[in-house]
């Protein structure tokens, strides 16, 4: 199955925004990496932004599919489900060359709240949450919404202590807090 050129640039958009950054990456560098002419770019992308937007959404549909499939999985009772969103954390930030989480890093990058690309990780963000509170009350959580919030506070401090200090031990204390908080939350519905 070949690649369409629209595609094969968002991969590698993909790979050099979320990689050195939006900014930092030239156009010509993209295109040479792509192997493909400015006037391919631009017959699919009206700007540099047109196609970062099309990048994070690529990011953001698989993190969702992702977080679905574990979110969903008919191996996994719906308390296991909920304890593998920290299975997948684990994951994310022990893989080689992690280098934070790619929506902060893009963000970081993009300060105007009203911006597009701003828009879409502010909807990234929210799509979790609410797939987690969804998750939590099919689980008979108590209070679902705030311990999907709580659950994201974990989920999302942890990935941003371990990329600034590089010590695991704050994915430890996610996991650990995130258990004790899955475990009230599940037992006060039980209670």
């Amino acid at each position: 199955m070949t690649i369409s050129k629209r595609d094969q640039l968002i991969d590698v958009a993909v790979e050099l925004f979320f990689r050195n950054g939006c900014h930092a990456t030239g156009i010509d560098t993209l295109l040479a990496e792509a192997g493909v002419a400015k006037m391919t770019l631009y017959s699919h992308f009206k700007s540099k932004d047109e196609l970062i937007l099309a990048a994070v959404e690529k990011v953001h549909q698989e993190q969702l599919q992702q977080l679905e499939s574990i979110l969903n999985d008919p191996g996994l009772d719906y308390e296991e489900r909920l304890h593998a969103v920290f299975d997948n954390l684990e994951q994310a930030i022990t893989s080689p060359g992690f280098i934070g989480c790619p929506f902060h890093n893009i963000a970081a990058e993009f300060r105007d709240p009203e911006h597009p690309v701003r828009q879409l990780i502010a909807r990234h963000k929210r799509k979790i949450t609410d797939r987690i509170v969804s998750a939590l009350q099919r689980a008979g959580a108590s209070e679902p919404r705030q311990t999907a919030l709580r659950m994201m506070l974990l989920v999302e401090g942890a990935k941003i202590m371990v990329h600034l200090t590089g010590d695991q031990d704050y994915l430890r204390q996610a996991r650990a807090a995130g258990r004790d908080l899955l475990v009230a939350a599940l037992k006060d519905s039980a209670g």
